[in-house]
């Protein structure tokens, strides 16, 4: 039985869908105006993980991650390009989609956009004012009322006499309470700007989620997701709109995954200590970042450093390992090995699923893969054929996609390939003759290609390296 930590409830709690073999599962994407980090990288992967899961376990995931394209970050980085604040949005949506897909992060089913669901941001807006929950203001504004909704803070954990003591209202703002939050923002000069009840203006932060949602998938969802930063203010006035608006429960699990951390500090523009993930990618491998993130917990911080990722990077390639082929001159498994083999599917499947029902507990479904690993590489080594051995390479390539591992090797041209083969059977040649001098220097040519040779007494196997 799959067990989730629900941040609502505090408590890790039995997954159960509020409809049958259907998961509903909203997480907030990203607002763009500038390039994806590595940040935007570990929770895209976070959430990849928990859909390929539950995908792995059969159910229908309805995956929805929202583009934020309409804020101020969007609309001050418009004007200092010279550029309409839509078309910049889109120029970076498109571009964030690039960076998931060299991820190996599965698309959403579902990506809308603040700029394409206005209609019902307002309808939403409208809604709110006649229950009473919101007001607007004579400037054109319009503010969620917190004091209408008598469980704020339920997520957080805070109490409102509590927030207010420690809140301000900033000069301009014509709030009834401190804490009141904007759902729609009356236009400044120059801004991008819709047609309301109100006047010009557009939405604010929290409704715009809330809508989406609503938009995509209905009035109750499974899961909410989305970094631990979100939780106050975003998810928790999303949380206060959205149910005064519907009148029922909104999201049933509340999942948060941890901030990255760069040398202790969260990753921040402020600090500059930002890594795009192009930068990223152009220096280590889609898997390496994946397995960084497989190595922790999820609701922990993460920790981004060199020393991190060389262990990510040495973990990937002992997971490689276990795909080397069988060597073409091998023998046979004797029986026991074989058996043995054919018991480690079941093993590492068992072990592998206990873990990732434990909250997806990713760090124990490596341990698993590690296991799994070792059994299949001393069936090789003991002359395992690849009809013996394809079985167990089929289930450990099935486990390792189910984490969104590719454990590609590096790829290089038929050419070149052919040459690599070329100097492999001369160096053999070599080594038979004793022409150790010889062998030697084709070991070194090759390593000069990225080639990686390993002996063994089947014969000589190689790979990219």
């Amino acid at each position: 039985m799959l067990k989730i930590y629900n941040t609502l409830t505090r408590k890790t709690e039995e997954f159960q869908t509020l409809e049958p073999g259907v998961v509903k599962m909203y997480v907030c994407g990203v607002t763009v105006y500038n390039d994806a980090h590595v940040g935007h990288a570990m929770s895209a992967i976070v959430f990849d993980i928990i859909r390929r899961y539950l995908e792995y376990r059969g159910y229908s995931v309805k995956h929805v991650m929202n583009y934020t394209d309409v804020d101020d970050k969007i609309i001050n980085r418009a004007n200092q390009l010279g550029e309409d604040p839509l078309t910049l949005s889109q120029r970076y949506i498109e571009d964030y989609a690039r960076d998931l897909a060299s991820l190996n992060v599965l698309p959403a089913t579902s990506t809308p956009q603040v700029s394409k669901t206005m209609p019902l941001i307002i309808e939403f807006v409208q809604g709110l004012i006649q229950k009473e929950a919101a007001y607007a203001a004579p400037n054109g504004d319009v503010y969620f009322s917190v004091t209408s909704d008598d469980d704020y803070g339920k997520l957080s954990g805070r109490k409102l006499d509590d927030m207010q003591a420690g809140a301000r209202i900033e000069v301009g703002e014509q709030k009834e309470h401190p804490m009141d939050f904007a759902l729609w923002k009356a236009a400044k000069p120059g801004e991008i700007s819709w047609d309301s009840p109100w006047g010009k203006g557009r939405p604010g932060w929290h409704i715009e989620c809330s809508a989406m949602n609503l938009a995509e998938l209905g009035e109750q969802i499974d899961i909410h997701g989305g970094g631990n930063d979100l939780i106050f203010p975003h998810h928790e006035n999303e949380i206060a709109q959205t149910e005064c608006y519907t009148g029922k429960d909104f999201a049933r699990y509340w999942v948060h995954n941890g901030m990255l951390q760069l040398g202790g500090e969260k990753m921040s523009k402020s600090i500059g200590n930002i890594i795009s993930i192009k930068e990223f990618l152009s220096k280590r491998s889609s898997d390496v970042m994946r397995m960084l993130v497989l190595n922790g917990t999820y609701r922990a911080p993460l920790m981004f450093n060199d020393e991190t990722l060389d262990a990510a990077e040495r973990n990937v390639e002992r997971l490689k390992s276990a795909l080397k082929p069988a060597s073409p001159s091998a023998s046979g498994l004797p029986a026991d090995i074989l058996s043995a083999l054919t018991a480690a599917i079941e093993t590492a499947k068992t072990s592998f699923t206990e873990a990732m029902d434990n909250d997806f507990n990713t760090a124990g479904a490596v341990a698993a893969l590690f296991e799994f690993s070792k059994s299949i590489n001393t069936a090789r080594d003991n002359g395992a054929t690849a009809e013996q051995i394809t079985p167990a390479q089929d289930a450990f390539r099935e486990l390792a996609g189910v984490l969104g591992l590719t454990l590609e090797e590096k790829k290089g041209s038929s050419e070149d390939e052919a040459r690599v083969n070329a100097l492999i059977e001369e160096r053999n040649r070599a080594r038979k003759e004793k022409n150790w001098a010889r062998s030697d220097e084709i070991r070194d040519q090759l390593k000069e290609m990225g080639v990686t040779l390993e002996d063994s007494k089947d014969g000589t196997t190689w790979k990219w390296s």
